[in-house]
C-alpha cells in the first residue's frame, strides 16, 4: 500500500492483548520440536567447519604446515588466506561499507591476507566428514606466525586517542553541545567531579553464533543463521557475495539469546558462505564458547568523567561528560553514553566528548542498551552524590531537576510517565522506611542500603511490512520476516492478529524468521514488538477494508448499500455502529462471495510520530505525517534496591528489588515481566561480577568461558517485583507501543552503587563491585 489507510472502527478490543498468554512457541522449545540455527541437519551431504584462530594478537604469518591435518580421515579441505575464496567486496571499502549497511561492526574480514589483528583472529578453516574429524585436523594444522608488540586497551600508552566525531555538535560519538558548560561548571555554587569506569562485558546468550550455508545454485543460496535480523544479514551476505539481494535466503526460526551481539553480521558467517562455495558442499559452522568471546563483539571497556553543577538547592547548571574507551585497529565503533545524560533531567549546559584509543580487539559491539547502561551508571550514580552532599531524598533531587520537554530538543515528549514510576516504585518498595543516613542501618553484622535509578530508552524509528490471509474456515495466517529473541514475539504478535481479526489465539499461526516473507526490522533496540505488532494490525485492517467494500456492494449482504465509514469491526463481525444487529460475520461473507481466503499487507511505523488512535478511531495519514517527528519519544522507568553488605568479606548480596516502567502499551505482561527480570538481573550481573580480563601484555582474554566469566544464577537474585505503568502514547506507532527490552537494563548498576554508598558510605565508581573493591572502599577514607 502506498499510504496506511484510514479506518472507522475503534481498536483495539483487547480480549487477548494485554493478556497474560503463555508463550504459543513454549511446548516446541520443551520438547525438542524448536529447531535452532545449528539444527537444521537435513542437508545431503552436510559437513562441519572448524575456525583455527591466532594465539598472538598481532603479527603476521609466515608459515602454513597443512601436510598433518591433511592426512586425517574426513578431511574435505584447509582454507587459509592463500586458497579462500574471495569476497566480491571488501568489508573495509567505501563500497562495501555502504552495501552493507546498518551492520557496521563488520568492516574487517579475516583469512584475507597475512596480518593478524587480534587474538583468536581466525587463520584457517578445517572441513571435515564430521565435527571431531575437523576438530582433531584443526589441532594438527601448524600455523607459524611472526608475532608483534599488540596494544591492549586504551590505557595503552602506545595508543593515540582521537575523537571520532571531531565537530562540535556532532554525534554523540564525537562531541556534543547545549550552552556553555565549562563557564556554568565553574561558577556553580555545588561541583562535583568523579570518574566512572566499566570493564569488557560479553554477551553470553545461551546459543552460540552458529551458521549452516546450502548454495542451491552457483549463484544462489541459503543460510540458516543465528540472527537478530535476517533482512539485515539478507543484504550484507548478499553484498559481500556480488548476489542479487534475492538471491540469498537467511532462515532463523529460534534464537536462544542475543543481547545485541547476533545483530551486525559477523566473520564467520561470510566465511561459512565462501567455505561452502569452495567444498560444493552444505557447511555448518558453530563458534566455540571461547570463540563467542572473540567472534561477536562485546560492550567496550570504558571510563567517564562527568563534571555536574548545581545551586545549593540542587538545580543542575551544567554537565560535562568525557569517555574514553578501546575500538578495533579498523572501526570508531562507541557506545553513546552521553544521550542518556544529556536528555533524562534538565540542565541549561551540557557538553560531551568521546575519544577511542585503537587496540588489537575486535570491534565492540552493541550490548544492551548501548550507551544507555553505562551512561545511567555515571549520571544516576552522580545524582545521588548531589543529593547526600545537599542533605535531601535521592528522589526528591531528581525530581527538582524533572525534564517536562526532551532537554536536547525542546520537544514535547509523546507521553511521560515517570513520576508515576517514582510514587509506585517507592511504595512498593517502602522507600519512606528508609534511614537517610548512610551506614546507619544493619541486620545483624550486615550492613543494609537502599537505592533506586531512573531508566530510560529511546523510541527508535523503524518500519516493517507484514501479510495476513484470513481463511473462511476461520483461522489466519500472519507473516513477517521478523524474528523471537526468545523474549515472546510469537506469543505477542499471535495476540495482536487474533484481536484485530476477531479470533481465539490457537486460531492464528505466526510465521516469522525468513526473509522469504515480508520485510522488516532487526529484533533489537526495543524495536521488535512495535514494528511488528503495528505492520500486522495495519494488515489485518487492510482485510477488513476489502471484506466492508466487499459486504456493501453484495446485495445478500445485511450490509449491502451502507456506507464503508458506518461499518465497524467487532470480534470478527461486520455491524453497523448504528444498529449493531444488522451485520455478518466474516466467514459468512466470504463463503457467500465463494471465497477461501483473503489477504491482506500492511506497513508499520515505529517511532515516526504516527498517531495510532487509541483511545478512538486510527488518524489519517495527513494526521501522522503532521505529528511526525513533533515530539521526543521514550520509555521511562525506575529501579529500586535493597543490599547486604559483609563488612569483613565485602561480598554484597542484592536482597530486594522492584522495577516500575512506562513503556506504552503492554501486550503481554507475563511476557513483559520476564523482559524486566531478565534485564535487571543482566545489569546486577554487570554492576557485582561480570568482567572480561583482557591480558595487558598480550591483549588475549584470560577468562573466555562460563567458568571463569561470572553471571548471576538463581541464587544470586532475590523474589523481584516488576510492575507497569498503564500509558497510551497516540505518537510512537498504530499500537501504542514503546518496547521494554533495552530499558530493563538501563539504570540497573546505579540503584546497585546506590544501594551499596548507602549501606556503607563509600562509592564505589568501578564496575563490577567486586568484594576486594568493597573491601578497599570500605578501609579507605570516607
Amino acid at each position: 500500500m502506498d499510504s496506511e489507510p484510514t479506518f472507522s472502527q475503534t481498536y483495539p478490543q483487547a480480549a487477548t492483548v494485554g493478556q497474560p498468554l503463555s508463550r504459543v512457541d513454549g511446548r516446541a522449545k520443551v520438547t525438542g520440536a524448536a529447531k535452532y540455527s545449528a539444527e537444521f541437519n537435513h542437508l545431503p551431504g552436510l559437513v562441519h567447519a572448524v575456525l583455527k584462530t591466532s594465539d598472538v594478537a598481532k603479527g603476521r604469518i609466515t608459515g602454513i604446515d597443512a601436510s598433518a591435518a591433511q592426512r586425517e580421515p574426513g578431511v574435505l579441505a584447509i582454507l587459509t588466506h592463500q586458497n579462500l575464496p574471495k569476497p566480491a567486496l571488501t568489508a573495509e571499502s567505501e563500497e562495501g561499507k555502504k552495501a552493507i549497511g546498518p551492520s557496521v561492526q563488520m568492516s574487517f574480514l579475516p583469512l584475507q591476507s597475512d596480518q593478524i589483528f587480534y587474538a583468536a583472529q581466525p587463520v584457517a578453516i578445517v572441513v571435515a566428514d564430521t565435527l571431531e574429524h575437523a576438530q582433531y585436523a584443526a589441532a594438527k594444522l601448524r600455523i607459524t606466525v611472526a608475532p608483534e608488540t599488540p596494544v591492549a586497551s586504551y590505557q595503552d600508552p602506545k595508543t593515540e586517542l582521537f575523537n571520532p566525531g571531531g565537530k562540535p555538535d556532532a554525534d554523540a560519538e564525537g562531541t556534543k553541545r547545549r550552552g556553555q558548560a565549562a563557564a556554568a561548571f565553574a561558577a556553580a555554587p555545588v561541583q562535583l567531579t568523579a570518574t566512572y569506569t566499566h570493564a569488557t562485558n560479553h554477551h553470553n546468550p545461551m546459543e552460540p553464533g552458529a551458521t549452516i550455508v546450502h548454495w542451491e545454485a552457483a549463484d544462489r543460496l541459503t543460510l540458516y543463521d543465528a540472527a537478530q535480523g535476517v533482512s539485515w544479514q539478507q543484504r550484507a551476505v548478499a553484498a559481500f557475495l556480488g548476489l542479487p539481494t534475492d538471491q540469498v535466503r537467511v532462515i532463523t526460526k529460534y534464537l536462544g539469546g542475543g543481547f545485541g551481539c547476533k545483530g551486525p553480521i559477523w566473520p564467520h558467517t561470510v566465511l561459512t558462505a565462501l567455505t561452502a562455495k569452495a567444498v560444493g558442499r552444505p557447511v555448518k559452522l558453530v563458534l566455540t564458547r571461547p570463540q563467542m568471546f572473540t567472534s561477536m563483539g562485546h560492550r567496550e571497556d570504558q571510563e567517564q568523567t562527568l563534571r555536574l553543577g548545581a545551586t545549593k538547592e540542587g538545580k543542575l547548571l551544567a554537565l560535562l561528560h568525557e569517555k574514553r574507551a578501546t575500538t578495533s585497529p579498523w572501526d570508531q565503533y562507541a557506545e553513546s553514553n552521553s544521550k542518556i545524560i544529556g536528555m533524562l533531567y534538565q540542565c541549561p549546559a551540557f557538553e560531551a566528548t568521546t575519544k577511542l584509543g585503537r587496540a588489537n580487539v575486535l570491534t565492540p559491539s552493541w550490548m544492551r542498551a548501548p550507551g544507555d547502561m553505562p551512561g545511567s551508571f555515571a549520571i544516576e550514580c552522580a545524582m545521588d552524590d548531589l543529593a547526600a552532599q545537599l542533605g535531601l531524598d535521592p528522589i526528591r533531587v531528581r525530581l527538582r531537576n524533572y525534564a517536562d520537554k526532551d532537554p536536547d530538543t525542546g520537544k514535547p515528549w509523546s507521553s511521560k510517565s515517570l513520576k508515576q514510576c517514582y510514587a509506585r516504585g517507592a511504595e512498593l518498595f517502602g522507600w519512606n522506611k528508609r534511614n537517610p543516613q548512610n551506614g546507619a542501618t544493619r541486620a545483624g553484622k550486615l550492613l543494609v542500603g537502599y537505592g533506586m535509578a531512573t531508566a530510560s530508552y529511546p523510541v527508535h524509528s523503524s518500519q516493517g511490512n507484514a501479510r495476513v490471509r484470513l481463511y473462511a474456515d476461520g483461522h489466519a495466517v500472519v507473516q513477517a520476516g521478523a524474528t523471537d529473541l526468545g523474549t515472546g514475539t510469537y506469543t505477542i504478535i499471535t495476540q495482536v492478529a487474533a484481536d484485530a481479526l476477531g479470533l481465539a489465539p490457537d486460531k492464528v499461526r505466526f510465521e516469522l524468521g525468513d526473509t522469504m516473507l515480508p520485510t522488516t526490522n532487526i529484533s533489537g533496540g526495543s524495536m521488535g514488538a512495535g514494528t511488528f505488532s503495528s505492520s500486522v494490525y495495519v494488515a489485518a485492517q487492510d482485510v477488513w477494508q476489502k471484506l466492508t467494500k466487499l459486504a456493501v456492494q453484495d446485495a445478500k449482504s445485511p450490509l449491502y448499500r451502507a456506507k464503508a465509514t458506518d461499518v465497524e469491526v467487532v470480534k470478527g463481525r461486520l455491524q453497523l455502529k448504528a444498529n449493531p444487529s444488522k451485520g455478518e460475520g466474516f466467514a459468512d461473507l466470504m463463503k457467500c462471495a465463494d471465497m477461501l481466503d483473503l489477504e491482506g499487507s500492511g506497513h508499520g511505523k515505529y517511532g515516526a510520530g504516527y498517531e495510532s488512535g487509541l483511545a478512538g478511531a486510527a488518524k489519517s495519514d495527513d494526521a501522522g505525517k503532521e505529528a511526525r517527528g513533533s515530539h521526543s519519544m521514550h520509555s521511562f522507568g525506575a529501579h529500586f534496591c535493597e543490599v547486604h553488605v559483609d563488612p569483613e568479606l565485602g561480598t554484597v548480596r542484592v536482597t530486594r528489588w522492584v522495577s516500575v516502567v512506562a513503556g506504552g502499551r503492554i501486550l503481554n505482561p507475563k511476557t513483559a515481566r520476564s523482559q524486566i527480570m531478565g534485564g535487571a538481573i543482566m545489569g546486577i550481573g554487570a554492576a557485582l561480577m561480570e568482567q572480561t580480563v583482557r591480558d595487558p601484555h598480550l591483549a588475549r582474554y584470560t577468562n573466555a568461558s562460563l567458568a571463569d566469566y561470572h553471571v548471576p544464577v538463581n541464587a544470586d537474585i532475590p523474589d523481584m517485583t516488576v510492575e507497569f505503568i498503564d500509558e497510551k502514547d497516540p505518537y510512537v506507532n498504530a499500537m501504542g507501543v514503546k518496547g521494554i527490552g533495552e530499558i530493563a537494563i538501563v539504570g540497573v548498576a546505579a540503584a546497585v552503587s546506590n544501594a551499596i554508598f548507602h549501606a556503607t558510605g563509600r562509592r564505589l565508581r568501578d564496575l563490577p563491585m567486586t568484594p576486594d573493591r568493597v573491601l578497599a572502599a570500605l578501609r579507605g577514607p570516607a
